[in-house]
């Protein structure tokens, strides 16, 4: 991999080489194609992270309303899991997800087993709220694989700061004391 200083070097006379080419009046397509590699009909700004997006704008519309613009830093995948209801499973950037299914009347939000119904904006609003929530959630720690399944792992040493409790060896009744009643004194 490049050092960083190559890095910067190359984008500096890459930089220099347009420059001088736009000065010079040369916006032929060959010194284009010879400074970049690709021509300007090449490129493609409006190509989605997401094809899914593409299929269904008005999904990206709900998921910009929930997520702002900048969804994509947030989100990891988006699937398409049922035809009808039209069922869309958003999985977040710490795997964590939740469900937009699109209505007749408005679209649904399913957050952790709650549904939110996007046609009122206070319904909208709490379900932006929840997903802020479960983004906050983290990864999470994978259980290690060779702790069967609930057992807790130990070290194999007892703690210095525990000690073992042992019975008695005989039993003893247990006694009582009474106390002592003291006559009222006239």
């Amino acid at each position: 991999m490049a050092s960083r200083k190559e890095l910067v070097d190359k984008i500096q006379a890459i930089a220099k080489r347009v420059y001088a080419a736009r000065k010079a009046g040369e916006n032929s397509k060959e010194a284009q194609e010879d400074t970049f590699g690709v021509t300007p009909e090449d490129v493609n700004f409006e190509e989605e992270l997401f094809p899914v997006l593409a299929k269904f704008p008005k999904l990206k519309q709900v998921i910009l309303d929930l997520l702002t613009d900048q969804y994509e830093d947030f989100i990891s995948d988006i699937w398409w899991v049922a035809p009808r209801p039209t069922t869309f499973k958003i999985i977040l950037a710490n795997n964590q997800d939740f469900y937009l299914i699109y209505t007749e009347r408005s679209w649904i939000a399913q957050v952790e087993g709650k549904k939110f119904y996007l046609a009122s904006l206070n319904e909208e609003q709490r379900a932006a709220a929840a997903i802020a929530r479960i983004l906050r959630y983290g990864g999470g720690a994978e259980p290690d694989k060779d702790t069967p399944v609930g057992e807790v792992p130990t070290g194999g040493e007892t703690p210095a700061d525990e000690t073992s409790f042992e019975t008695p060896t005989e039993e003893t009744p247990p006694t009582e004391e009474i106390p002592e009643t003291v006559p009222p004194q006239a």
